[in-house]
């Protein structure tokens, strides 16, 4: 692939990326912002994109993501084979805590959101599946660091107790709670995690839901093992 194919690939990837879980739709105006690309250029890339179904175009002549992303999106899922063994695991224990229950995996330097089954309560933390977010805050993140690379002593700590907590560090509202989804020669398989406003899942309701973590986690690395 020539040098300048490369660049057109590595640009039409940098205007997916400038979408994030609160837009439904961006104009060109603001994609040139969030790019730094010209216009035109944005205009023939986003052309191109649309032609294969990773844009689509609003009737006001905005952009919003395609469905060619949702199909990827769904095979990248399926492809960890998690889906019918980790989802009836978090509804029990959204069930069991009446706060929202999550399964995260290491990407990169970062944490995926994989699966996410949210709260019934109208107060309470709402995430999308598909979210990346930072593993040095939140208690999913600290535990992906814990049984990765994570040397230091937040990690050692997370390593001794088995689970990792965490109050208002990515969200001043939010507190969670999450273990480690082991296979059997210990690797990580990925986190599950509770959360909720900090108001309602205080040191004592999580505390109270670290045995039914623990214990979803141990039947979900089984299940993931086989």
């Amino acid at each position: 692939m020539s040098e300048q194919n490369v660049s057109a690939v590595e640009r039409a990837l940098i205007i997916l990326d400038a979408f994030t879980d609160q837009d439904r739709d961006l104009s060109l105006k603001d994609l040139s912002e969030r790019t730094g690309m010209y216009k035109s250029t944005l205009s023939r890339l986003a052309g191109t994109l649309e032609s294969r179904g990773f844009l689509a175009i609003s009737g006001r002549g905005r952009y919003r993501l395609g469905p060619a992303l949702w199909r990827l999106g769904s095979i990248y899922r399926r492809s960890f084979r998690m889906d019918d063994a980790v989802r009836p695991h978090l509804a029990a224990l959204v069930r069991d805590s009446g706060e929202t229950a999550s399964f995260y995996i290491a990407e990169g330097t970062n944490r995926l959101c994989l699966f996410r089954e949210n709260s019934p309560s109208s107060l309470r933390h709402h995430l999308e599946e598909g979210a990346i977010l930072p593993v040095d805050r939140g208690a999913a993140g600290h535990v992906i660091r814990a049984w990765g690379e994570g040397v230091d002593d937040r990690a050692i700590e997370v390593l001794d107790a088995g689970f990792a907590e965490s109050e208002g560090e990515r969200d001043p509202d939010i507190s969670a709670i999450a273990v480690p989804v082991l296979d059997h020669q210990r690797r990580l398989l990925g986190v599950i995690a509770l959360s909720g406003p900090r108001s309602r899942f205080d040191g004592a309701r999580r505390k109270n839901a670290l045995i039914s973590l623990r214990k979803h986690a141990i039947e979900c690395g089984s299940i993931l093992s086989a």
